[in-house]
């Protein structure tokens, strides 16, 4: 998205969702994995496809994300899209002020499949959170109000059955639905593991008969709802909610789950692991700013999600404290499977989830580390010293150099980067200032060596890993500055992008 500055009980219930669908995970989810099944592609949040990405050759078909978008900038952020391995395109759309629905088209000509209104409603922040779905098995999970996750079976079909899960109990949501209804939302998108538990954050408005506090759910296969409080997870009676906008993240094997927690809006907060089964706290971090030793900042217009490597290792995204001494970059801070060591971090994390590149493609590289890691490094024009020359950046993890805007921090070392390539005219006293890169999560295509990335220029780049050029584009707007969005490569190659509140299929 556009830079911020543009931008003014410790307790577990455990309660049984009793519906006609309560034991829905029933079937396995291995036979999806050349689906997108979850923003980010999978509970890990690695952006890694698992099919080749068809050629950027023609648009064959788009469909608004927005019914009503906004004149001019679009602080907004979509709901990432989702693939079924059958190539049916789950859409979140946002239909009014504050209102949504999931579509399901057809990923070969974009026909409408079928249509469901959502209760979900976007808690208050700066950018408008997404509605953010996900799939198991033959199940789609939709948030919906109350704190409730709307289940739709067969989604690759127009006449799939629907039921209701509650973390905190049907029982208790029948005997007063309205306090519910006005005192629950959930705030993250959804995220399951690889046996269907499913996992997300939660806010608390107003009390309710139980007790509840905002905090984390877990539903299990079976129906099952447990929580435990923001201020438990952190162990600090201040933290009074999960990141806004921040799906959890978990572990390679499941066993374990990373949250964040913070206080406020620009409030401090905590990274946490919990066992994934009893949401027993593992451990905690403090988030601070490497540079300045202070608290770091997590925002509510954030959307940075965690992001697991394939040794463990945890990143997650912060705004700098003192704000913007870093220029509005914030940090990618990252540390080890049980958050007992902070590593080196990057040099940019505000609203950016990191993607994970093997580092065999990238053909320049001759370091040590096995994978390496993708982000935005955008440099804001105007503000602090920023410039206005916006990249995208593979950093080592496992290599450090000094912070190209406070040189007397270590940050990972950059091993390539790629200038954006279109010139930003409202900036004509920042020699070189181009649009920024428009991502949330780049989409990582492992088969052709290359990475696919959105611009705020209008324009879809294929991003060539081993001659380090921008090989492939096909614009898809006139360009116009949003919220960091989601890219996406479809179970049969087809990649999806969204721009200027329009989510576009693209192939050959």
């Amino acid at each position: 998205m556009r830079h911020l500055a543009k931008l003014t009980r410790s307790r577990v219930l455990v309660a049984l969702a009793i519906s006609l669908n309560c034991t829905f995970l029933s079937q396995d989810s291995s036979a999806q994995t050349a689906g997108w099944l979850t923003p980010s592609h999978d509970a890990q949040h690695t952006g890694v496809s698992s099919v080749a990405a068809q050629p950027l050759s023609t648009i064959h078909w788009h469909v608004p994300v927005d019914l009503n978008p906004p004149s001019g900038e679009i602080f907004i952020h979509y709901g990432s899209p989702l693939v079924t391995a059958a190539n049916t395109v789950i859409v979140p759309v946002k239909t009014g002020t504050n209102s949504f629905r999931v579509e399901a088209h057809d990923g070969a000509t974009g026909t409408l499949i079928w249509s469901q209104e959502t209760g979900y409603q976007a808690p208050g922040a700066g950018f408008i959170p997404g509605l953010g779905v996900t799939l198991f098995g033959d199940q789609l999970f939709v948030p919906d109000n109350a704190g409730r996750v709307l289940v739709r079976r067969s989604p690759d079909s127009a006449t799939g059955t629907s039921a209701h899960l509650y973390f905190y109990g049907l029982t208790n949501y029948q005997a007063n639905p309205q306090v519910y209804q006005q005192n629950v939302q959930i705030n993250t998108p959804l995220t399951t593991d690889a046996n269907g538990n499913i996992f997300f954050g939660f806010l608390v408005l107003g009390s309710t008969p139980i007790g509840l506090q905002s905090g984390l759910a877990r539903i299990a296969p079976d129906g099952r709802g447990t929580w435990v409080s923001a201020a438990a997870i952190s162990g600090d009676p201040a933290i009074t909610k999960v990141a806004m906008s921040s799906a959890p993240a978990l572990s390679n094997d499941s066993s374990r789950l990373y949250v964040a927690v913070d206080s406020r809006d620009f409030g401090y907060g905590y990274l946490a692991v919990l066992n994934s089964t009893t949401l027993r706290v593992l451990n905690r971090a403090r988030l601070t700013d490497p540079s300045s030793g202070l608290d770091a900042a997590l925002s509510d217009s954030s959307s940075a999600t965690l992001t697991v490597g394939p040794d463990g290792d945890v990143y997650f995204g912060v705004l700098e404290n003192p704000f913007p001494n870093h220029n509005d970059r914030g940090w990618l801070l990252h540390f080890n499977r049980d958050l007992s060591i902070q590593k080196i971090p990057g040099s940019f994390g505000w609203d950016d989830t990191a993607s994970i590149v093997a580092a065999s493609l990238v053909a320049s590289y001759q370091g040590t580390s096995k994978y390496l890691v993708l982000t935005k490094y955008n440099n804001y024009a105007g503000i602090s010293t920023g410039d206005g020359h916006n990249r995208i950046a593979i950093l080592d993890p496992n290599a450090s150099a000094n912070d190209p805007v406070i040189p007397t921090t270590q940050v990972m070392k950059t091993v390539i980067s790629k200038l954006g390539v279109t010139p930003d005219p409202n900036f004509p006293n920042f020699p070189g200032a181009v649009r920024e890169w428009c991502i949330n999560t780049a989409a990582v295509d492992p088969f052709t060596k290359s990475v696919i990335v959105n611009s705020e220029d209008g324009k879809l780049y294929r991003w060539d890993l081993t001659s380090n050029k921008l090989s492939e584009v096909i614009t898809l707007s006139g360009g116009i500055g949003e919220a960091y969005t989601p890219t996406v490569i479809g179970s049969d190659g087809t990649v999806y992008g969204i721009n200027d509140a329009v989510l576009s299929a693209i192939g050959k």
